[in-house]
C-alpha cells in the first residue's frame, strides 16, 4: 500500500476554506467580503493578512480566531498566523459581485446595502 501523499498547499485551498468564515453582523463571508488581503504559505505554515469592515468593531478578536481556527483545520497546516491591518481600508467596493447579490436581496428593495454595512 502507497502512502498517501496530500496535495499541494495553495492559495486557492486557503482562500476555499476560509470561505466557512463570516462576520457575524454580515451573513457574508470574510472571503467574498473582500477582508482577506494576503495569503503566505512557507511549508506547512500560513500567514492571512486581513482587515475588517470599520476599525471599530468589537467582534476583531473572535473573527481572527475563527479565521486562524480555519486556517489549522486544513490538512497539511501544522501552524497559522493572523495579522488585522486596517491599510488598504475596507470598502464596499471589495465585495464580490455575489456577495453584493446576497446583500441586495437580503435587504430587499429601496435600501441601501450596496453601500456596504453601517
Amino acid at each position: 500500500m502507497e502512502p498517501i501523499i496530500p496535495a499541494p498547499l495553495t492559495e486557492t485551498i486557503v482562500l476555499e476554506a476560509l470561505k466557512d468564515v463570516y462576520d457575524p453582523e454580515i451573513p457574508v463571508n470574510v472571503v467574498d467580503l473582500g477582508l482577506i488581503y494576503q495569503v503566505k504559505i512557507i511549508d506547512d505554515w500560513v500567514g492571512v493578512k486581513m482587515t475588517l469592515t470599520s476599525p471599530g468593531c468589537g467582534l476583531a478578536d473572535q473573527i481572527a480566531d475563527q479565521v486562524r481556527h480555519r486556517i489549522l483545520d486544513i490538512p497539511g497546516v501544522v501552524n497559522g498566523d493572523v495579522r488585522i491591518v486596517w491599510q488598504p481600508q475596507w470598502n464596499p467596493g471589495m465585495i464580490t459581485p455575489e456577495a453584493r447579490k446576497k446583500l441586495m436581496f437580503m435587504s430587499g428593495p429601496g435600501t441601501a446595502s450596496t453601500e456596504g454595512p453601517a
